[in-house]
């Protein structure tokens, strides 16, 4: 009886202290209030605002949920050790130690208390110069990302591809949706290095790629950056991708350029030009919060045009050839499965980056 009691007033200390670093009463005191606001019929008469607020709720119900399980668990338990039954005291004690491994497993939200972790990200990877050879590593990380991401299941949206003329891609760029999606990613950003023999070389010479992936968190309106309409220019042009006839015969493709910082997002997927417009605005918004954070600068407003790292050290090696190893420069986290690291098994960099 003892030893179970010190063990549930551990975990109770446990779960009270995760609890206040996550503001999980915070969290549920605006959960209800969302409800309140979603079970009002007037809400609907704006529709976007009713989707913002649907959506955070979902989130917020996702992030507490398990929690308040937790929480309801270890104070049925500690009611019930008021009964002196030897039998239900080992289901106790056995109870206990499954919750102990439930809250180590909840605790790992504790990594996620960034300011932009919750959001979801933008996924951006960019071929380096080496023509064919580089979008082929592109596509390659292109494809692991996106077997995690499905293994993990958060949700993709496809926002840019533009296709190699040969092989693989010059750009892709998705939009991902999840819990702390961006916190998630956010070791992923950065160059990567791809040394192997090359298949599209006639002489099978060993070749080195370069890519770089960008994490960007998604922002909105609401959210506390402001952009200067003066700082920015708009530039509106006919779409050359998919989409049908509508779309490629008017002006719906859109490209904005940040003038301070010279940073250019176009994007035409989207069938409006006001669509491609929001969009090229959200990703605009994460570019800059990302260059914030990597200049140190106290706002956007003193960012520095060429600055941020982009084309610099890379963050992680593929070596394919003459050994196979995947490290990551940073961490020096590695694994000698090269081909179940491309395949998506990547948890094992994210881990060791937010273990930093």
């Amino acid at each position: 009886m003892e030893t179970i009691n010190k063990d549930l007033e551990r975990l109770l200390s446990e779960l009270n202290d995760a609890w206040e670093k996550l503001a999980i009463s915070e969290k549920l005191s605006h959960l209800h209030q969302l409800e309140e606001a979603v079970a009002d019929p007037e809400l609907w008469k704006n529709p976007e605002d009713a989707r913002t607020k649907n959506t955070e709720l979902a989130r917020l119900q996702d992030e507490t949920s398990e929690w308040l399980l937790l929480r309801t668990q270890l104070s049925d338990i500690k009611e019930l050790l008021t009964i002196s039954d030897a039998e239900l005291l080992d289901e106790l004690k056995n109870q206990v130690s499954a919750l102990q491994d439930k809250l180590t497993e909840l605790k790992k939200s504790l990594r996620f208390t960034g300011k932009y972790d919750s959001k979801d990200a933008i996924l951006r990877i960019t071929a380096g110069v080496g023509g064919t050879e580089a979008m082929d590593w592109a596509s390659m990380l292109e494809r692991m990302y996106l077997r995690y991401l499905e293994q993990n299941n958060f949700k993709v949206t496809n926002l840019e591809r533009t296709t190699g003329e040969e092989a693989g891609i010059k750009t892709a760029v998705y939009e991902v949706t999840g819990t702390n999606a961006y916190g998630t990613l956010k070791s992923e950003h950065g160059v990567h290095r791809l040394v192997r023999l090359s298949p599209f070389n006639a002489d099978n010479l060993r070749q080195t790629s370069f890519a770089l992936v960008e994490i960007l968190p998604v922002l909105n309106n609401s959210d506390d950056i402001k952009i200067d309409d003066k700082d920015l220019r708009i530039d509106v042009y006919h779409s050359g991708g998919h989409g049908g006839q509508s779309v490629n015969t008017t002006n719906s493709a859109v490209r904005i350029t940040h003038l301070p910082t010279n940073t250019v997002v176009a994007i035409q997927n989207e069938r409006s030009q006001l669509q491609n417009k929001e969009k090229a605005m959200e990703i605009l918004r994460g570019k800059l919060i990302q260059m914030q954070q990597e200049q140190q600068a106290d706002s956007i407003d003193k960012l520095r045009a060429g600055e941020s790292a982009k084309w610099g050290q890379q963050i992680r090696n593929y070596v394919l050839q003459p050994y196979k190893l995947v490290k990551d420069t940073r961490t020096k986290y590695e694994e000698a499965d090269a081909e179940s690291v491309l395949d998506g098994k990547i948890q094992g960099f994210i881990d060791a980056f937010l273990a930093i």
